[in-house]
């Protein structure tokens, strides 16, 4: 079943091989609202581990030519003033929970499975000074209260045995696909307020030894039927992938999705290849838009995706590997998405869906 809880996936995942050569993150991403304008704006948060068996006094950069090793917690923005903001720890400032249920925590920054709570804040001089900090200046602090509703549990593929062996060059777990976040931010000086019906909330992670190109990544949570015009309020989508690689082994362009739908799940998962999942996916850039169009089938379902967001409201988001390259240079990242989705069961329509707040991601190496 995709709906199903599993937070021991959640346990940072840095042992034997990817101590060495491996990174770790969770992701949080929800809208807000200004405290004064009621104007609504997406937001992420992101702890990102990278490393440890290279740990040293100070954390280091794979673009200054070292092993980058770290804790890097990045926080920012989409819309008209788009910003990621990235604030560096070594792993001596560092304290990592291993086991189940994990907490990280450095400095004023936090996160468990509950809340999360920081602050980064980065001079222009500073962003200008140090390129390998690879984001931009501003400022922003956050406490959050984290209440994750609808998980999507690839299976076994992400199952203790893989994870043991470190099989897939990039492993993925959500565990809150639809997730209430509470609390505030503070964003360049300007306060929002995160309500839990209206945060449309998301918190998955990733791990592994390198990252996937194409990389693809579309959730949301404020889903309206086109047939009936009602809310659909315990509906959530999510999908993700690209190329994945087992070992040396690259496997054909491959995506992972779940449509939760009032109740009922729908699945598009190619590690479970009893029920024949098919996906073609055409992901471009437009001067102005990045398109998404995705459609994914099993013997009795069909997903048919079409989203875009504005490149003005994107991020070119930033990583190095844990071998240190910085091949994702065009990775557009935003959370404004809009579209809509139709599911069908045997041949026929069971809904249309208009999407808003979508989280989007697409890149591919260049």
């Amino acid at each position: 079943m995709a709906n199903k809880s599993d937070i021991s996936r959640n346990a940072c995942q840095l042992f034997g091989a990817q101590a060495k050569c491996g990174y770790d993150w969770w992701w949080h991403s929800f809208t807000a609202r200004n405290a004064l304008t009621g104007e609504e704006k997406p937001f992420f948060i992101e702890f990102f581990l990278c490393n440890p068996a290279h740990a040293g006094a100070k954390p280091t950069f794979g673009q200054l030519g070292e092993t980058p090793s770290y804790l890097m917690v990045k926080g920012g923005a989409w819309g008209e003033d788009a910003g990621q903001l990235h604030r560096f720890f070594s792993w001596q400032e560092t304290d990592v929970a291993w086991g189940v249920p994990f907490h990280v925590s450095t400095g004023d920054c936090y996160v468990d499975e509950k809340e999360t709570y920081g602050s980064i804040s980065i001079s222009p001089e500073d962003a200008a000074a140090h390129p390998e900090w690879m984001c931009q200046s501003g400022s922003m602090s956050w406490k959050l209260k984290i209440n994750k509703k609808i998980a999507f549990n690839v299976g076994y593929g992400a199952g203790k045995l893989f994870r043991t062996l470190q099989l897939f060059e990039m492993f993925w777990h959500a565990e809150g696909i639809k997730t209430q976040f509470e609390g505030e931010v503070i964003w360049n000086g300007q306060r929002y307020i995160v309500t839990p019906e209206t945060s449309y909330g998301y918190a998955d992670k990733n791990w592994g030894k390198d990252f996937t190109s194409p990389w693809v990544w579309l959730s949301s949570n404020n889903l309206t039927s086109k047939l009936t015009g009602k809310k659909l309020e315990n509906s959530v989508f999510d999908i993700g992938g690209g190329r994945p690689k087992v070992g040396p082994i690259a496997l054909k362009r491959k995506l992972l999705s779940t449509f939760w739908y009032e109740g009922k799940y729908y699945e598009f998962n190619f590690s479970k290849f009893w029920t024949f999942t098919r996906t073609f996916f055409d992901c471009r850039e437009t001067e102005s838009q990045i398109i998404w169009h995705v459609e994914q089938k099993t013997w009795l379902n069909r997903m048919v995706t079409d989203i875009t967001c504005e490149k003005k409201d994107m991020l070119l988001v930033n990583y190095e590997a844990p071998n240190g390259k910085k091949l994702h240079n065009r990775l557009w990242n935003g959370g404004n998405g809009v579209g809509t989705v139709k599911l069908y069961h045997c041949g026929k329509l069971i809904d249309e869906i208009e999407c808003k707040n979508i989280g989007c991601e697409y890149g591919e190496y260049c």
